[in-house]
């Protein structure tokens, strides 16, 4: 929502204003230096008046919001996140990418190319790119627009998935693993979101998909006959790329079939992509010795985890694994959602999986126990730690010679910066 809020107040004639109830870093910062840190915190309805043009509003807000109540009472006209996005890019070529894994990669690689071939483009990507100053942009020149597709819901009014409002000319699906327990309680429901998303592409449109993925195949075979339905799997090139596992291979892969659709040659593609290192918190290299690294990644569902570990094991096949993950997600903490996970972490030498009971208490979920999470995951790598100070003094009595580790997750492991403290493991 700040990125957002950046690059409307860049457009001409924009004026922006905002609220909320807490604000962290790096949004903090962000809004400050752009002058739009609201200058006090919390909600005020008698600032909401017939004079403001448009309302966006977040995910997060509650339905009894005074300032939304407000805003409903005046009849000002109130667009979702993704629903904003679309009204600003409606005549445009719209490149999505959906998917339970691998979305902001694959959307990264294809602004990334693009930027380097002069393509202009506005964007939407859950990540800080290389080279991008936001993770939003929005224009009056741009031809194309690169969104990456979250099925997870639009808004308090509206309990859609959110790329259903995006309507591709260009739709990826990387591929279909359960998550968001809390808004599609069934596997079937969740797959059936992808379904819908793949029938909202527009006429004459293109369905690039994993065709490694059950239900993507399904889903292309039901598609409406009017796409061009196009599989992939993994590329395997001679091109050298920084970026490393078969997941990226396969996102990779995606992005370079969507930038075909666009008009762009696959050699061009292939030349421009072997420069890119990844997104950040994206198996992003934080800290190097001689003997050993260190990685950070946002992985936290277990398509994600597994992925993840599996490069790195591929990557440093010679190396110790120590690999570290938090649960931290609605869906992570959920016990029935708890064996999703099994055997994700066998690949590693030394597995912590960490969570914060406080955390399942804020969410209103039922408690869970460190043995539960061990029988979960399911291999006698598993240690579990419920205190963070417990797992730091635990990852500073390990050898850090000759290893690789990997630390996961989609929060701080309660307040730890993974950076510098994983540069005081490796360096000890």
């Amino acid at each position: 929502m700040h990125n957002l809020a950046l690059a409307v107040a860049s457009k001409a004639g924009y004026k922006v204003t905002g609220s909320d109830d807490e604000i962290f870093e790096p949004a903090l910062s962000h809004l400050r230096d752009a002058g739009l840190l609201p200058d006090e915190t919390g909600w005020h309805p008698e600032r909401i008046t017939r004079d403001i043009d448009a309302i966006i509003l977040g995910m997060h807000a509650r339905e009894d919001n005074p300032e939304l109540v407000k805003a409903r009472e005046l009849g000002i006209k109130i667009y979702s996140f993704p629903e904003y996005l679309y009204e600003q890019t409606k005549d445009k070529i719209r490149i999505v990418v959906g998917g339970s894994h691998g979305k902001t990669t694959t959307t990264s690689m294809i602004l990334y190319v693009l930027q380097r071939l002069g393509i202009e483009a506005d964007y939407m990507v859950g990540a800080q790119i290389e080279g991008f100053e936001r993770m939003v942009r929005l224009s009056d020149t741009a031809k194309y627009a690169v969104f990456e597709g979250d099925e997870y819901l639009t808004s308090p009014l509206d309990l859609r998935s959110k790329f259903l409002w995006y309507h591709p000319h260009v739709a990826i699906l990387t591929g279909i693993a359960w998550d968001h327990i809390n808004v599609f309680p069934t596997f079937p429901e969740y797959v059936d979101t992808f379904r819908k998303f793949v029938h909202s592409i527009e006429p004459n449109g293109s369905f690039i998909y994993y065709q490694g993925d059950e239900n993507l195949r399904a889903i292309a075979e039901g598609a409406r006959k009017d796409i061009t339905c196009i599989p992939y799997d993994a590329y395997e090139g001679k091109v050298e790329m920084q970026v490393f596992g078969k997941h990226n291979m396969q996102n990779l892969q995606a992005a370079m079939l969507a930038c075909h659709c666009i008009g762009v040659a696959p050699d061009d593609f292939y030349r421009e992509i072997s420069t890119f290192t990844g997104a950040s918190n994206r198996l992003e290299k934080i800290c190097e010795t001689e003997t050993s690294v260190a990685y950070k990644d946002f992985a936290h569902s277990p398509s994600k985890l597994k992925a993840t570990i599996n490069a790195v094991r591929e990557r440093y096949p010679d190396k110790k694994l120590i690999a570290c993950m938090e649960l931290h997600t609605f869906s992570s903490l959920m016990a029935e959602f708890l064996p999703q996970y099994k055997n994700c972490m066998a690949e590693a030498d030394v597995a912590y999986v960490y969570f914060n009971p406080k955390v399942i208490e804020h969410k209103r979920l039922t408690p869970i126990t460190k043995e539960e999470v061990r029988d979960a995951f399911g291999t006698k790598n598993i240690e579990v730690f419920t205190e963070s100070a417990a797992l730091q003094e635990r990852l500073k009595g390990l050898s850090y010679t000759n290893t690789a580790l990997l630390m996961m997750s989609s929060g701080t492991f309660d307040g730890i910066n993974v950076k510098e403290f994983a540069q005081q493991l490796i360096n000890q």
